[in-house]
């Protein structure tokens, strides 16, 4: 283990209970043999919330943060939004991209409220997403570490993520491996986004199902 890992003894997750931080949850516990706070923001994604306890406490999670922040995601970060107008590509209403900052900040709060050495997030490298989590985080604390498994780890397809989780048993949906849905989903009060298999492709539409909401 590098001395940068031993110096890790407690670790804030940002934490969904999906695939990906599911096996973030157990690889950080391997390979930073690092205690584990996990962090869940409820910003109106619905049933996900419980099931992510679950799926912590299972995995030997001892502080688990599940938080309201509805509120102030909608008054502090969309409304401003809205109010300047923001849209990307003229049709992108950021839905997802705008609670980021929110998910770091209270992050930062946690890390300082339990004593963590550092925060980590699930972000890939194909978006902003690791910029929007690390540069908020960084604004609020300069001197966090900052753990991100996909600039690590060589688990870079979802195959490689379920065949870990299978390996290990992480209690994922293991439906992925019978023909079901391929894709990553990301909700909450503003928007539904989702990323994945032909949808990589630009010019790809969304399927039928994808439409929960209208």
């Amino acid at each position: 283990m590098s001395n940068a890992k031993k110096e890790i003894n407690k670790v804030v997750l940002a934490y969904s209970g999906g695939l990906d931080t599911s096996v973030i949850l157990k690889w950080l516990q391997d390979e930073y043999k690092c205690e584990v706070v996990t962090f869940t923001a409820d910003l109106g994604q619905g049933e996900e919330l419980e099931p992510a306890r679950a799926k912590a406490k299972a995995a030997g999670v001892k502080e688990i943060y599940i938080d309201d922040v509805r509120e102030e995601f909608v008054r502090d970060f969309v409304f401003p939004m809205f109010r300047a107008n923001t849209v990307y590509e003229g049709e992108y209403l950021l839905g997802t991209s705008i609670a980021r900052p929110l998910i770091a900040k209270r992050l930062i709060e946690i890390a300082a409220e339990t004593n963590a050495d550092a925060i980590s997030h699930g972000a890939t490298g194909k978006g902003n997403d690791q910029v929007r989590f690390e540069l908020g985080a960084y604004a609020l604390n300069p001197n966090i570490q900052i753990i991100a498994p996909w600039r690590e780890w060589d688990l870079l397809s979802r195959e490689k993520l379920m065949n870990y989780a299978e390996k290990h048993g992480i209690p994922v949906d293991m439906k992925h491996k019978q023909g079901g849905s391929p894709y990553s989903m990301d909700a909450n009060l503003l928007h539904i986004s989702y990323e994945g298999r032909h949808l990589e492709n630009p010019a790809a539409e969304a399927e039928e199902t994808m439409w929960r909401w209208t």
